[in-house]
């Protein structure tokens, strides 16, 4: 065997029989769909294992769905999973190895498990949710409490997307109004990237809003139109979960779908079917908080009444007693300056009579003084050179000359001796 030379067509035409031979009946595998055309009716895959852990592809193979084995195939599992059949999807297919000389191996399916993928989808949407419940960020953006107001939005939605033209036609009408304003910013919202554009967008939308504003948005609103159930599954990303779950400012989200979620349904602040119903739920909410507002301008004013009225009232009852006081005051005041008066008057005549009885008593005492009348008592009045002598020490040795003043006459002498009293310091 060895000598043996074959030309690479008998080559290949022996591999194929083997490979016919061994592989004859079709078996189930898994596998993932990394590559997806359409051509002519058929359906031309890359199926492909990857490592867990990595990422790592570890086997690659090519295959085929037939055009006329396609619509019951394909239309079956979009029927029983209501996901269209595409790129990315984990599958459970059942195939049939097949050999070719001229175009080499491959496989044909010729089933596919539905239930398989729906299972591997929410196994994935399930440990997203644990994971962020494990880091305590599941609930973390839910439990902020939703804004007062609602003035300014921060809005990340597909360019062009049919849901966002819906979310416009009202948005539009608040922003005329000057009732709130909306910054758009456009994300990729399906495909491998769909996850790390959305990041990109709003850490480029947010990075934007801290320089054109000064306060940050009310709030941040994720919206996506309607479109292949499939398309979801690209939402369901960790980092994306986890980064909007920090987020300090609530998050409404409306992807579009009213029976499927996706993790962001879980996470946001508040989540709703469609981007309709998101707008449909800030106006009222505006609304809302525009009734509160007049019901608790209409509260103010009514209390204000009747504050005042009862203010008015007790002023009313103060000036009053105040008036009341103030009478009394008044009687009591002018009863006191009456008693008083009275007293005045009553000191004032006694001390008039004190006074002119001492007055006289001082007039009998003058007229006792008089010097005639002391003279009449036998005492004399001793004078020298024009000057009343009281005393003997007053007299002058040099003019010995005096006149003594008698009741009934002068005496001129002189001074031969003068000899001071008994007792007196001379």
């Amino acid at each position: 065997m060895s000598d043996l030379q074959l030309s690479l067509s008998e080559y290949l035409s022996a591999v194929q029989e083997v490979i016919k031979l061994a592989f004859d009946d079709a078996v189930w595998v898994k596998a993932e769909i990394r590559n997806l055309n359409i051509k002519g009716g058929h359906y031309y895959i890359e199926l492909a294992e990857k490592e867990s852990s990595s990422d790592k592809v570890i086997a690659s193979c090519k295959a085929t769905i037939w055009k006329f084995s396609s619509a019951k195939i394909v239309g079956k599992f979009e029927r029983e999973s209501g996901i269209e059949f595409g790129r990315d999807l984990n599958v459970l297919i059942k195939i049939k190895a097949r050999f070719d000389p001229q175009y080499g191996f491959s496989v044909n399916i010729e089933e596919i498990d539905s239930s398989y993928t729906l299972g591997d989808i929410a196994k994935r949407y399930q440990q997203i949710v644990q994971q962020l419940d494990a880091e305590n960020l599941l609930h973390k953006n839910k439990l902020l409490p939703p804004p007062f107001d609602i003035q300014q939005v921060l809005v990340i939605a597909p360019e062009q997307a049919a849901g966002l033209g819906d979310f416009k036609k009202d948005a539009d009408d608040l922003q005329q109004a000057a009732v709130c304003s909306f910054v758009y910013h456009n994300a990729t919202f399906q495909g491998n990237t769909a996850a790390q554009s959305i990041m990109a967008t709003l850490g480029q939308g947010l990075r934007q809003w801290a320089a054109d504003y000064a306060s940050p948005p009310d709030l941040i609103v994720i919206i996506r139109g309607g479109g292949a159930v499939n398309d979801l599954a690209y939402l369901n990303d960790f980092d994306l979960a986890a980064l909007l779950c920090k987020r300090t400012v609530p998050i409404w989200v409306g992807i579009g779908h009213e029976k499927d979620r996706t993790i962001l349904d879980e996470i946001a602040n508040r989540s709703f079917d469609t981007p309709s119903k998101v707008i449909a739920g800030i106006r009222h909410h505006i609304a809302l908080r525009v009734q509160e507002v007049l019901e608790f301008r209409q509260n103010i004013q009514l209390l204000s009444k009747h504050q005042i009225a009862a203010y008015q009232n007790q002023n009313d009852q103060l000036l009053k007693m105040i008036e009341t006081i103030s009478k009394n005051q008044i009687a009591n005041t002018h009863a006191q300056l009456l008693h008083i008066k009275d007293q005045t008057h009553h000191y004032a005549q006694q001390n008039l009579k004190l006074s002119q009885h001492q007055i006289e008593a001082l007039m009998r005492e003058t007229l006792l003084q008089n010097p005639q009348h002391v003279l009449a008592k036998g005492y004399a009045i001793v004078r020298q050179q024009g000057h009343t002598v009281s005393a003997a020490q007053q007299l002058s040795p040099e003019s010995p000359s005096i006149q003594i003043e008698l009741q009934d006459g002068i005496v001129d002498a002189d001074i031969r001796l003068i000899q001071p009293n008994k007792g007196s310091s001379s």
